[in-house]
């Protein structure tokens, strides 16, 4: 109805997945590209995991990677996996196009004729993939099945790459003790988190451009309470926008403003945030009520007696805490939230790296530029616990407690505990704890000599090549042989020799072999460099 009065084509808002309405954030691109790598070239036979919450663009990232495979590629793609183990089998059988005559219902035959199929394709050069949607819904029975389908294999490849799409839960489900093989066996994890403010604008221009739209509708506070209500979430932001729109074309208002989000959002979602916006006196009755209530109970509880015992245990206790961090839960560092708790850890990261203001202040790192100040590189990247161990330096990870963001720097790690900087203390952290308040983002921060660019790739000269070389030929990954042949010969030059060399420290790392020295691949050989701060590995 609103679509000429706004001189749009056609809806820019439907809920429906049209790849060419499609937004792709920093973090939807970060994403895409760990799914493309896990299938195209390397998972090695292990899991790849996508979490996000409802919304966020799981499935139409699941879209573009089908649309993405390569040619050589075979997909199972299990969409209800509310199965038995035998009917998941089955299911996988039926997109793979296995014969199943004579089969169904027997574990042993399913098992049997997915391999014979497996190692066929493997004869054929083909990479068959195992994609499975909300895979929250799996049960343990299931999910145990799927990880004994990673025993097929050849004595030196897997013959089964399985990718597992799901919600929050997921993880929860994979941390579960009974399932810890499986969980040791994802190589690449990646959570999607929703869109800030400024995409969240970008999201709606995109879309309305898309449309055929010819001005932006919404005002600046408009888009700021568009994502307050959706959380930036984009299936949410679709149906505010939606129904606001909608709004503007009945009180024929060319521009939509912050009210008329307000009064969408209250009709579509019930949003509490526009309820008590619209009835502030509802918020001031509850706070009132919970006040009284929670002073009553204080005041009735009863008071026990002190105990010597008790008081020479705690002040006990108070001593030995310098020598032996306090080992932190989820609520415990909910309690330490602070608005001021990034540019402290970033504050933190830059005193480890010993970094003066003039090279990198706090200002420029907290937005984690590529290159801070020449020589100081920054990253945000996603990943796993194994992979920062494997980088062994000090990063900034953004952890989530209790809804609060918590910004904290990873000190230390080891196979059962990790050492975390929150604010101005120092905190021990049980791994698996931490495993489940990280979503898998982290910031990390290095030093190259100021000469080195953010990118080296084969036909480049200089300095710069010469230094990459340098570090290549004294980590064995170039043979001496290739550098004297450059002696005499004018700048070192990135030739094939030396592609070859960062591909191979590129598969080490698990990164995407391109042979190009991105700012991923940087960090990697930064974390080979003399100098600098480490993790610790032993936490006393």
């Amino acid at each position: 109805m609103y679509l000429s009065y706004y001189g749009l084509r056609e809806a820019p808002f439907s809920i429906t997945p049209d790849p060419r309405f499609v937004f792709l954030s920093e973090r939807h691109r970060d994403a895409l590209a760990h799914l493309l790598y896990g299938v195209g070239q390397g998972g090695g036979g292990g899991f790849v995991q996508l979490t996000g919450e409802v919304g966020t663009g799981k499935t139409t990232l699941c879209r573009l990677l089908l649309e993405q495979l390569p040619e050589n590629a075979r997909v199972a793609l299990v969409l209800n996996p509310k199965l038995s183990p035998v009917e998941l089998l089955e299911t996988i059988a039926e997109e793979l196009k296995i014969d199943l005559e004579g089969k169904r219902g027997s574990l042993k035959a399913l098992v049997d004729a997915l391999n014979a199929f497996l190692l066929d394709a493997y004869a054929k050069g083909l990479r068959v993939v195992l994609i499975v949607d909300e895979a929250q819904n799996l049960s343990t029975e299931s999910l145990e099945q799927i990880r004994l389908l990673t025993n097929l294999e050849t004595a030196t490849q897997k013959l089964l790459q399985i990718v597992l799409l799901g919600q929050p839960e997921l993880r929860d489900l994979i941390n579960r003790p009974e399932l810890r093989q499986l969980a040791q066996r994802i190589t690449a994890r990646y959570h999607l988190t929703p869109l800030d403010t400024a995409e969240t604008e970008a999201y709606l221009r995109h879309r309305l451009s898309v449309a055929g739209a010819s001005r932006f509708p919404f005002t600046k506070l408009a888009v700021r309470r568009i994502h307050d209500h959706s959380g930036g979430v984009p299936r949410l932001i679709n149906t505010i926008a939606d129904r606001a729109l909608m709004a503007g074309f009945a009180r024929d208002q060319a521009f939509v403003g912050e009210r008329l989000v307000d009064k969408a959002a209250a009709e579509v979602l019930a949003s509490p945030l526009a309820r008590w916006k619209k009835r502030p006196w509802l918020a001031m009755a509850a706070v009132v009520v919970l006040t009284t209530a929670l002073a009553v109970a204080l005041w009735r509880w009863p008071k026990p007696a002190p105990s010597p015992v008790a008081e020479e245990a705690e002040v006990a206790a108070t001593a030995d805490a310098p020598d032996a961090p306090a080992l932190l839960d989820a609520a415990g560092l909910a309690q330490r939230y602070d608005a001021g708790n990034a540019s402290a850890a970033w504050t933190r990261l830059l005193g480890r790296w010993k970094l003066r203001a003039e090279r990198a202040d706090v200002a420029s790192a907290s937005r984690c530029p590529t290159v801070v100040s020449p020589g100081v590189f920054c990253l945000r990247g996603s990943g796993s616990l194994g992979r920062i161990a494997a980088l062994r330096r000090p990063v900034i990870l953004k952890l989530v407690a209790q809804g609060r963001d918590v910004p904290t720097v990873l000190l230390g790690l080891n196979a059962e505990r990790a050492r975390l900087g929150v604010g101005g203390e120092t905190l021990d952290m049980a791994r698996a704890e931490l495993e489940r308040v990280w979503m898998g983002e982290f910031y990390a921060l290095w030093t190259t000599p100021e000469f080195v660019p953010a990118m080296l790739r084969r036909g480049d000269s200089g300095p710069g090549v010469e230094w990459l070389r340098d570090v290549l030929e004294n980590d064995g990954r170039l043979a001496l042989e290739s550098r004297l042949a450059d002696i005499g010969a004018g700048p070192a030059y990135y030739d094939a020799a030396t592609e070859n060399a960062v591909r191979a420290l590129q598969r080490e790392f698990g990164l995407v072999p391109d042979g190009v020295v991105g700012p991923e691949t940087l960090l990697a050989i930064a974390s080979r460099a003399e100098g600098g701060p480490r993790l610790m590995k032993t936490l006393k």
